[in-house]
This record gives structure tokens, C-alpha cells and sequence, in this order.
């Protein structure tokens, strides 16, 4: 058995951010208003600076460096890992011509002195968004970031007092919200076809090809992600809000680690777990083995980047400092009264989710089973051909009627382009259905898996009030009512 006690990822807190940085920023703190006098001499493009240079800031800086290349620009880049910065430097180079600067973490408040960029992009582990996201707003910058906000009550309430006192923009990029499918559903709920909502049903499937590629990454223990509650489910807990223009009052749950265990690899026939995939003595009879080396995406981002700091991307699933969980299940009460039963499974046999909505005047049903192309081997698990995505209406009393599902083109089905154009595009549009989310609806969806988290720990219903303060209430659509008049239906 190979050992699983070497620390492989270097544990960044918080603290040691706040440390690095503000030993590096001494001398370079300003206010927003000389950052906002030196922006006037700037190029008129909008200027952005990325911190975190994982996979996830290719969907941004791509996106600058292409569709919006001419209002736009990356100015700045950080991160922990020189190597992986270097590689986002490249492309940018291959993209535009030019060749951002490159800042290690320590170096971030130098990035803002010298870059000056006017938005900050969060692409970290979610355990410092919240040093980036609050010392970005102290420095002047308006800030974007990938979605949890941050994934305690404690970051969370640091998020809102800063955004309440500097009275920066903090957009938090809730793409699902975006994609046709999701979007016609809250159209129809808007519009009044069930009714009010009294009760939703919402059934979250991760496959063993996504799902397991949570149980390898840094996402795999909670003091970098606090669970799936946090990392994944903060979109369905938005979504949910989102739909219903409700927020959570109360929360329980229960969870556990059943699938993803030293257990489970015997039972599949293996001898042990291992380190990792690339050293792995039994990688060619596990079908969990994840090949760095043959993916070339990954082989530059991760396995070429290794020898900076040690964080090997193809951990083994079954190994036991695994602390997250892969089964879940949360109650929920929102203060429209509604309640929620969700469960989230991270060892299915197909990916996507079956959510319910009973409602005074009927039911919605809406499926999706999504095809995963996972960002490791690009291998597909499960789902329909034709994509499996439907929405049937069943009215109190009567025939069920299929609506015709709304379609889109693009990554997270058709989503993402949509979304980067509400967040980069000068000319926006004015929306109906409210998609662009803030601080307010980024604290709320993630609370819902911090009082899971706690209630799972304590055994007892936890209430979100009690655990941040002054957030204000998110900006939602207007929906039909509980003191509405309902139709009586047929006999």
C-alpha cells in the first residue's frame, strides 16, 4: 500500500493569504478613488485581472481574449502556481498579442498597484475566495467570481460587511440560470401555469466519471471546499431560489460517505487504494483511473505544473482522508412558505437531475439528463442521445401536456455564452427573468449548504438567520401569490 499521509496540496488558509499579501501590500494601499482617477488615463477598454489560473479561468480570460477582445482586456494574472500562470500567459499571447504580467499569490495587492485592473476575477479553491474577493473591494476593484461565493458563515459575513462598506459590484456566476431549459421553466412559473409553488422536489445525480472527479481534486476535503453542499450544490440551491424568488429560512440534512472508501475498492477488486492514478500499480483494471499524461489539456495545466507545489490532480478516489460526503439529502423551508426536498448521489449511473414543482393549479415536472464531457479524459456516462431533457405540465385535474423545451448551443447547455455576454457585453439587455446574480443571492444559495453542513453535524434543524447578518434581500421577479384567487377545478 502506497502511503496517503504525505501532504500533497499546500494548505493555503486564509490566514496564510491574508499574510503573504498584506506583508507584500504594505506600502501599496490606496483608496477607490485614486484607482478610479487613474482608470480615467487608462485604455477605454475594461480592464480585468484574473487570480487563480486552474481550468476554470479558461471559460474568462477565453472569453476576453476572444468575443470581447475589443472592450476588453486581461491585464493581470495570479496564482500559486507559476507554471499554470505561465500557460494562461501563452494563450493570452496566442489570443491577442499580448502578454499579461504573471503575480504569485503574495504578490496579489502589487497585481492591483501595478495592473490597475477595474474588475477582479475569483477563480481560486473556494476557501479563499473570500480573502480575494474582500481585498479586491478594499483596493477599489469591482469583483467577479466563480460560484461558491466562499463556503462558510464566517467568509461569508467577512463578503457582505466589505461589499456593504467599500460599495463594490460583486457578481457571482450562476450560469445554470442562464441555460434555455432552466429559463423557460422559471418563464412558465412566472407566468402562473401551476399556481404558487407550495412544495418542490429536486433529485441531483453526479455519474462515476464527474462525480468521481470531485473525490480526486482538492474538492475532496473540507477545509478547501466544505463539501459538495458548498462546491456543487450551491447551483441547485440558487436555482431553487431562483425559480421560486423565495430564500431559505431553515435547513436540515443528513450525509454520509458510502461509495468513495478504501471499502469500496476491495469490493471492486482491487487490492487497496493508492496514492494517485499516474503511480497507481493497479491503473489498468480500475475503471476510476484518470490519465494525466494522455490528456494534454490537463498534462499542461496539472501534471507539467506538479513540481511548483505538489498537488497532484489524479488522486485516488478511495483513499481514506477523503473527508466530503457522497450522499445527501436536505429539507428546506422558504419564507414564501414553500418547502424543499433535495438529494444529491455522486456515484450514478447517468448525470443530470428530476426536480417537481407541486403548485395550487398543478405540477411541473422537469428532467434533464445531462452528457458530461468531464474535464479530465473527456469520457461519457449515461444520459439520453438526444439529450433527455423534458418539462410536462400536469394540470390539478386532466390530460398532461409535454412543453416544447426551449434550446441553446455552447457549453453547460447553451448557458455559458449567454452568461458571458451579460457580464462582459457594453450594451446589455434588459432581462425579465433577472439572471445576473450578486452578493446577496451568492450568500444565499451557499447558506443553504452551510446550515446543511452544520445540521448534519449537530442533528437538528438550523436556521439561516442565525448565521449571517445584514444581506439584504436578492432582486427577484415577481411571482403569482398564496392570497391569489385559484380557479376551481373540473369534477
Amino acid at each position: 500500500m502506497e502511503s496517503t499521509t504525505k501532504e500533497r496540496v499546500k494548505d493555503f488558509s486564509r490566514r496564510d493569504f491574508i499574510k503573504v499579501s498584506a506583508a507584500a501590500g504594505a506600502g501599496v494601499l490606496f483608496s477607490g478613488n485614486i484607482l478610479a482617477n487613474t482608470f480615467s488615463s487608462l485604455s477605454s477598454k475594461k480592464r480585468y485581472a484574473v487570480v487563480g489560473t486552474g481550468h476554470r479561468a479558461e471559460l474568462w480570460q477565453g472569453a476576453i481574449c476572444k468575443e470581447y477582445k475589443e472592450t476588453c482586456e486581461v491585464v493581470g494574472l495570479c496564482d500559486t502556481n507559476p507554471g499554470r500562470g505561465q500557460r494562461y500567459q501563452e494563450l493570452a499571447q496566442k489570443l491577442t498579442g499580448k502578454t499579461p504580467p504573471f503575480y504569485e499569490a503574495k504578490d496579489f495587492d502589487k497585481m492591483i498597484a501595478e495592473t490597475k485592473p477595474h474588475t477582479v476575477i475569483v477563480t481560486t479553491m473556494d476557501s479563499t475566495h473570500d480573502y480575494y474577493i474582500c481585498r479586491a473591494m478594499e483596493l477599489g476593484c469591482d469583483v467577479i467570481t466563480e460560484k461558491p461565493m466562499t463556503n462558510t458563515a464566517e467568509r461569508c459575513q467577512r463578503i457582505v460587511d466589505a461589499q456593504n462598506k467599500f460599495g463594490k459590484t460583486v457578481t457571482v456566476t450562476f450560469n445554470y440560470r442562464y441555460s434555455p431549459p432552466r429559463t423557460q421553466v422559471k418563464d412558465l412559473l412566472m407566468s402562473g401555469t401551476i399556481g404558487d409553488i407550495l412544495s418542490v422536489d429536486f433529485h441531483w445525480m453526479l455519474n462515476t466519471h464527474h462525480g468521481a472527479d470531485y473525490f480526486r481534486r482538492w474538492h475532496s476535503q473540507k477545509k478547501y471546499s466544505n463539501g459538495l453542499l458548498l462546491h456543487k450544490s450551491t447551483h441547485h440551491f440558487d436555482l431553487v431560489n431562483w425559480w421560486t424568488s423565495a430564500i431559505p429560512v431553515s435547513v436540515s440534512a443528513m450525509g454520509k460517505k458510502e461509495f468513495y472508501t478504501p471499502e469500496t475498492a476491495k469490493r471492486l477488486g482491487l487490492n487497496s487504494y493508492h496514492e494517485r492514478c499516474h503511480t497507481c500499480p493497479e491503473k489498468d483494471k480500475c475503471a476510476f483511473e484518470l490519465s494525466l499524461a494522455k490528456n494534454k489539456r490537463l498534462k499542461e495545466l496539472y501534471l507539467d505544473q506538479e513540481h511548483y507545489d505538489g498537488y497532484f490532480r489524479d488522486q485516488c478516489v478511495f483513499r481514506p482522508e477523503i473527508d466530503i460526503e457522497d450522499t445527501m439529502n436536505v429539507i428546506a423551508k422558504y419564507d414564501n412558505n414553500a418547502t424543499l426536498s433535495y438529494s444529491l448521489n455522486a456515484f450514478n449511473s447517468w448525470e443530470g437531475y428530476y426536480i417537481v414543482f407541486n403548485g395550487t393549479k398543478g405540477r411541473l415536472e422537469h428532467k434533464i439528463e445531462e452528457k458530461v464531457y468531464v474535464a479530465g479524459d473527456g469520457s461519457e456516462q449515461g444520459g439520453s442521445k438526444e439529450g433527455g431533457t423534458t418539462i410536462r405540465i400536469y394540470p390539478l385535474r386532466g390530460a398532461a401536456k409535454d412543453i416544447k423545451v426551449w434550446t441553446g448551443e455552447g457549453g453547460h447547455g447553451g448557458g455559458d455564452v449567454l452568461m458571458l455576454d451579460d457580464v462582459f457585453s457594453l450594451n446589455k439587455k434588459v432581462d425579465k427573468y433577472l439572471r445576473a446574480a450578486d452578493q446577496r443571492a451568492g450568500a444565499y444559495s451557499l447558506l443553504t449548504g452551510v446550515a446543511a453542513n452544520i445540521s448534519m453535524m449537530q442533528g437538528k434543524e438550523i436556521l439561516i438567520a442565525d448565521l449571517v447578518k445584514n444581506i439584504g434581500r436578492p432582486e427577484f421577479t415577481p411571482m403569482p401569490k398564496h392570497t391569489d384567487p385559484i380557479d376551481m377545478p373540473p369534477k
